[in-house]
């Protein structure tokens, strides 16, 4: 790995483009700025290369934006690879100290069936944990009268499995990082009562061994009574809202645990229910058909019946208790600008009047910025300002613009939508009378569903951008710019 050019200026490497273009902004060309996800790269999912590696090891600072927004490895290669004593900014989880205004992620799924997927609560300081660490949860072990398998559907319909009993549960494993949870697809072959035997365990590092944590039994009623599961009279059943397999990492008064995290209305008040007490209902109305496409026939074959407890929102998308994607908020945006000012002043003080000059004259652009999007958007009339779109990355733009998201969640993407799924988006297009459905270019070619029923009820498609620029878009106000003006003329 050689030693990448130097020419005397601080190097600096962020994790998006949408960093990279901020930080250009604030260091001029006293900085050399690299982003580690290509163009049109989704952060959700990029894996570092080599060259990624070089660049940090050389880096005098590196920014990411954080609170789970890129994939896990990213952030394990900064934090493995960037020399000791070099800033490693975390903007996100820093813009509050810069004012910037904060939203929990909250997702009101709307499902014929609970919503399980899996969860690490709590960040695992006291047992040594950091950013870079992972819990495993591992399955050991399932009685029920046919196979289990728990798996998720990416962003562009590509299955990930995480437990399989067809092949004996050979080292089936789902890693998440303190604090995270994911989204998940939970199939079975045969109705009757499953329990399945899982533990955890924390890799405090790469190198480290791995703490024993907990062990617990999950129990299924699948396509039968719940409340008659042998052993368990009494227990509760979860059958509806969000629940999660959760490894609570625990304090120090408390000891790590595996529990069942619930949130049975969908409002955000979850409660704690212990495993052996409780019941998970797959419902017969959980009946479909095992999809045509060869790459999901670890579920049986093509047109055989499972019943299944749909992964909720598309894409492998491990996250957590806050929205990520602040930017869509310019105010936030000028907060992330001035944590960047800060750290190259603290690299490089000999041209801090520089980076205070660039930063100001930024700022001023990025004010004028929020008063444009602010406008353009109030232009449209309340009764029109509704955001249906496949990737929830737009929680700021409505929350700081007033535009209501309105949404569009795949319940099973691993299939095509039911009639009843159809249905129900026309009608919410119908009854909101939404004129235009929103896709961003990097997923639109992909996002076939939804482009398919807007063609259908006859409403435009129009772009938006969500983490990454393209061809047309190349720059953090250009991408604020076309939005703003995609949501008027669309709306409007």
């Amino acid at each position: 790995m050689s030693d990448p050019a130097d020419d005397g200026r601080p190097q600096v490497v962020t994790t998006t483009g949408i960093l990279a273009d901020l930080a250009r902004n604030v260091g001029g060309d006293l900085v050399e700025v690299r982003s580690l996800v290509p163009e049109g790269g989704d952060p959700h999912a990029y894996e570092p290369t080599l060259r990624d590696v070089r660049d940090i090891v050389y880096a005098d600072a590196a920014f990411s934006n954080y609170l789970l927004l890129e994939e896990q490895n990213l952030i394990r290669a900064i934090d493995a690879n960037l020399p000791e004593g070099v800033p490693n900014i975390p903007l996100a989880e820093r813009a509050a100290r810069y004012a910037a205004e904060i939203i929990p992620l909250v997702e009101n799924v709307a499902l014929d069936t609970i919503w399980l997927g899996l969860r690490v609560s709590g960040t695992g300081e006291e047992l040594g944990a950091t950013r870079s660490s992972e819990v495993r949860l591992k399955a050991t072990g399932v009685e029920g009268p046919g196979e289990l398998v728990a798996y998720l559907t990416e962003t562009f319909g590509e299955p990930a499995v995480f437990f399989d009993s067809g092949d004996g549960f050979a080292d089936d494993t789902a890693l998440l990082p303190p604090d995270a949870h994911t989204h998940m697809s939970w199939a079975f072959t045969e109705p009757g009562i499953y329990r399945l035997s899982l533990a955890a365990e924390l890799a405090v590092t790469d190198r480290s061994a791995p703490v024993e944590l907990a062990s617990t039994t999950i129990t299924f009623a699948v396509g039968v009574d719940p409340h008659s599961v042998p052993g368990m009279a009494g227990a509760h059943v979860l059958d509806a809202g969000h629940a999660d397999v959760t490894v609570d990492l625990g304090t120090g008064s408390s000891p790590a645990a595996l529990t069942l995290l619930a949130d049975p209305h969908g409002g955000g008040q979850r409660e704690n229910h212990e495993p052996d007490e409780t019941v998970i209902e797959v419902p017969n109305k959980a009946l479909t058909e095992v999809p045509g496409d060869p790459k999901f026939r670890f579920l049986g074959r093509a047109g055989e019946s499972i019943h299944q407890l749909p992964q909720a929102v598309l894409g492998s998308h491990v996250h957590g208790e806050i929205d990520p994607h602040l930017w869509q908020n310019v105010r936030n945006a000028m907060a992330y600008v001035k944590i960047i000012r800060d750290t190259l002043i603290d690299i490089d003080p000999g041209n801090a009047a520089a980076y205070r000059a660039n930063s100001a004259a930024y700022l001023d652009e990025l004010t004028e910025l929020d008063e444009y999007v602010a406008a353009t958007i109030g232009e449209i009339p309340a009764s029109r300002r509704y955001l249906v779109t496949t990737h929830d990355a737009f929680g700021y733009l409505g929350d700081a613009y007033d535009v209501t998201i309105a949404g569009f969640v795949t319940p099973n993407p691993a299939t095509e939508p039911s009639l009843a799924e159809r249905r129900r988006l026309t009608e919410t297009i119908a009854n909101l009378r939404v004129p235009a459905v929103f896709l961003e270019p990097n997923l639109a070619a992909r996002s076939s569903t939804l482009t398919q029923i807007a063609e259908e009820q006859d409403i435009e498609i129009c772009p938006i951008y969500g983490d990454a620029f393209d061809e047309e878009v190349t720059s953090y106000v250009e991408l604020m710019r076309a939005n703003a003006d995609s949501l008027r003329t669309c709306l409007g």
